[in-house]
C-alpha cells in the first residue's frame, strides 16, 4: 500500500491513546446509568437519572442490582434485578458495537494502510463527468480498460508526434 509522501514529525505520545481509554471507560461508566434509566422506564417509573453528585456513588449498588440507588426522589416502581441487568447488558454491548465500529472506521481512513492523496469516486465524478469517465476509460485505467499492452514511451521519442 501507498505510503506518507511527508514524513509526519509530530512523533507518537501517549496523550491521544490515554484520551481515547478515558473516553471508552467513561462511555461504559454512564451506560450503566442509561441502562438502567431505561429499565426504569420500561417498569414504569419514568426515565431516571440520578443528580451528578450520586452518579459515581451510586454505580456499584446499581451494579449489584437496586435500580433506584442514588435517585432523589426514589421512584416507588423501579426495575427488578434482572431487568436491569439485562438493559444494562444491551446498552454496553451497544456501546460496544459502536465502539469498534468506529475503531474500524478510523482504522481505514488513518491507519497505515489507508490510501492517501486519492479523490474518491463521487468526487472524481463530480469533477470530471460521467460521460468523459466512461469515454477516456482506456486512459484512466489502462489496466482494466485496454485490451492491447501498454507500452509507455516519452512523447518526444514517438515519430511523427505533434503537439
Amino acid at each position: 500500500m501507498q505510503q506518507s509522501r511527508r514524513s509526519n514529525p509530530y512523533p507518537y505520545t501517549w496523550e491521544i491513546p490515554l484520551a481515547a481509554v478515558l473516553g471508552v471507560v467513561l462511555l461504559l461508566f454512564l451506560g450503566v446509568h442509561l441502562g438502567r434509566a431505561v429499565a426504569n422506564f420500561w417498569a414504569g417509573a419514568g426515565m431516571t437519572v440520578p443528580p451528578s453528585q450520586n452518579l459515581v456513588t451510586s454505580w456499584p449498588a446499581v451494579l449489584n442490582g437496586d435500580a433506584g440507588a442514588g435517585l432523589v426522589p426514589r421512584p416507588e416502581s423501579v426495575a427488578g434485578s434482572g431487568a436491569l441487568r439485562l438493559w444494562i447488558t444491551v446498552v454496553e454491548a451497544l456501546f460496544i458495537a459502536g465502539l469498534l465500529w468506529l475503531g474500524r472506521t478510523a482504522w481505514v481512513q488513518w491507519g497505515p494502510g489507508a490510501i492517501r492523496g486519492v479523490a474518491t469516486r463521487e468526487e472524481v465524478e463530480k469533477v470530471v463527468g460521467r460521460r468523459r469517465l466512461q469515454k477516456q476509460a482506456h486512459v484512466i485505467r489502462p489496466d482494466l480498460y485496454t485490451k492491447k499492452p501498454v507500452i509507455r514511451t516519452p512523447s518526444r521519442l514517438l515519430k511523427g508526434h505533434k503537439r
